[in-house]
């Protein structure tokens, strides 16, 4: 039974997400279509597809509004909506999303703070520091969901713990050790963040809180972020900078160069030939024996359709040979090392480059 078929009860395709997303955290490699129990290319007609989103929504839409659990009825919808998305040509599904988008489904699944901060990008994109301080569940966001419905409240409940959310929190740990371990190589390390938001992988860095860094530069175009760090990191080597990333591959900013230069949700945003002159800029900026690291969302990731259209956040997911083709472009004329590794549940692939001392 395919996890949108319309004869399942809600909590019964619940449990199937749930299976589901477990297989995929311990899977050697992504479920192939077969395993998947889906055809081996999408084959869905546009008006197929559209009967089988209608009837997916007014289900939703009818368990939302009674007494169902609205956090098991939205789990259930990501997994619907990730299966009927592999079922679509990209234009199929393209021209989907703003029917999903006008359904009255929409206006219930806004009363979570984490899905509508995201869809209505008050600051212009969807991935500013205060929605991923909602998906962090950070104490800055507090106020902000306690402010929601009861509705609201139980979906964030859900959202902020979806495998894609756990996926981005485990990266803000692993970003605070890529830190440590800079520190550790070279006492008095320089560090450069690339788009940082609020920073918040410094609250978890041993070398900052013990005085082990010479200067971490946060640079990002958003002044409200950059606020945010200024306070939160006042009197520490954290230096926050106004600069895009357009900005940087010009060279318009005298930044010198870094033991560690990361970049951890900007390459999402890039088509292959900018994300490659990105690298190569970057590059330039790390020392010899130092370390580039930046990550991209996978093509593992479960929520991809409803992050597209109830959360309007489009994204460019690469799986591993989309990344490596990247690092060699960028690599081509440099003495470096890369190695490519997946986050715990798949759903981001980190590159790491290494140049030779």
């Amino acid at each position: 039974m395919k996890s949108h078929d319309l004869n399942a009860t809600v909590f019964e395709t619940a449990s199937q997400a749930k299976d589901a997303l477990e297989r995929h955290k311990t899977a050697g490699q992504a479920p192939t279509a077969a395993s998947a129990n889906l055809p081996d290319a999408p084959t869905g007609t546009f008006g197929e597809m559209a009967e089988d989103l209608s009837h997916i929504l007014d289900t939703s839409h009818f368990f939302l509004t009674g007494e169902r659990d609205a956090g098991h009825v939205v789990e259930c919808l990501v997994l619907q909506l990730h299966d009927l998305r592999s079922e679509c040509t990209p234009e199929v599904w393209k021209a989907l999303i703003p029917m999903a988008q006008a359904h009255p489904i929409r206006e219930r699944l806004m009363a979570d703070p984490f899905t509508r901060r995201s869809f209505e990008k008050p600051r212009g994109y969807s991935g500013d520091g205060v929605l991923l301080d909602l998906l962090y569940r950070h104490p800055a966001a507090k106020a902000e969901v306690d402010a929601s419905s009861k509705m609201g409240r139980d979906i964030y409940a859900h959202t902020s713990i979806s495998e894609s959310s756990c996926a981005v929190q485990e990266r803000r740990e692993i970003l605070a050790r890529y830190v440590d371990k800079a520190a550790t190589r070279r006492p008095g390390a320089e560090i450069l963040t690339v788009a940082s938001g609020h920073l918040r992988e410094a609250e978890f860095s041993a070398a900052l809180a013990k005085q082990k860094l010479s200067r971490w530069v946060a640079l990002d175009q958003d002044e409200a972020n950059l606020a945010v760090v200024a306070k939160e990191f006042a009197g520490t080597v954290v230096a926050p900078v106004s600069g895009s990333i357009k900005g940087l591959m010009m060279q318009q900013y005298d930044l010198g160069s870094f033991d560690l230069v990361y970049s951890a949700g900007v390459y999402d945003y890039l088509p292959f030939e900018i994300a490659v002159a990105l690298t190569r800029r970057l590059l330039d900026s790390v020392h010899p024996g130092g370390t580039l690291l930046f990550g991209n969302f996978s093509t593992e990731v479960v929520p991809d359709g409803y992050m597209e259209t109830f959360m309007n956040w489009s994204l460019i997911f690469r799986d591993q040979a989309q990344m490596r083709d990247i690092v060699d472009a960028a690599t081509a004329d440099t003495e470096a090392q890369a190695e490519l590794f997946f986050g715990q549940n798949r759903h981001i692939i980190y590159a790491q480059i290494t140049k030779a001392a």
